[in-house]
């Protein structure tokens, strides 16, 4: 294997490296979890898993990125404590905050497809941003409004208003952190 090849994806081998890349991948969304700060008016909790999520994205290959996150869902989903605050189940998934978690598949997947495509840090930020926030909040307000029942003004203030300075800050170190990580070669292009 040339050093150009790229280590995560191998012709969709299950090689060694790529296992261990996507275990790594599987344990610091899980890790991530456990840094949250809960807010006094809402389900949903400030966490590092926004920025973890941004940076498996920018790590692997979509196909990949799907796998991790799939996984993780499944874990949080049969009980492992890989939730936000280490908590777990079905009830945490169709809970009020529930939407955040199937978001953060979306959008893991969608910074995977096109920010592979688009190296510059600059739009790889842009899009974190403008394109990756939006999505996760779309369906963590979503889902929280459809669970709760409350009114979108209610909504808005609980699950998107106090944590886009923080999402924003998240999103920059992600693109940073990011550029640093492929800079080893583990990742590829």
């Amino acid at each position: 294997m040339s050093s150009e090849t790229s280590a995560v994806n191998v012709h969709g081998a299950w090689s060694a490296k790529r296992l261990t890349l996507l275990a790594m991948m599987l344990a610091l969304i899980s890790v991530s979890s456990y840094i949250a700060i809960p807010l006094p008016f809402s389900d949903a909790k400030i966490t590092a898993q926004t920025m973890i999520v941004n940076l498996i994205g920018l790590l692997i290959a979509p196909q990949d990125t799907i796998l991790v996150m799939a996984s993780w869902l499944l874990l949080g989903l049969c009980g492992v404590p890989v939730f936000s605050g280490g908590s777990a189940g079905p009830g945490k998934l169709l809970g009020p905050s529930g939407g955040y978690y199937i978001g953060f598949l979306v959008v893991a997947f969608l910074i995977s497809l096109f920010c592979r495509k688009w190296k510059n840090v600059a739009f790889q930020t842009a899009f974190l941003i403008v394109v990756g926030i939006p999505v996760i909040y779309a369906f963590g307000a979503g889902w929280m409004k459809h669970v709760t029942g409350q009114p979108w003004g209610a909504v808005i203030v609980q699950s998107i208003i106090p944590f886009i300075p923080l999402d924003i800050v998240k999103c920059v170190a992600a693109v940073a952190l990011g550029k640093a990580l492929k800079r080893t070669g583990l990742f590829g292009n």
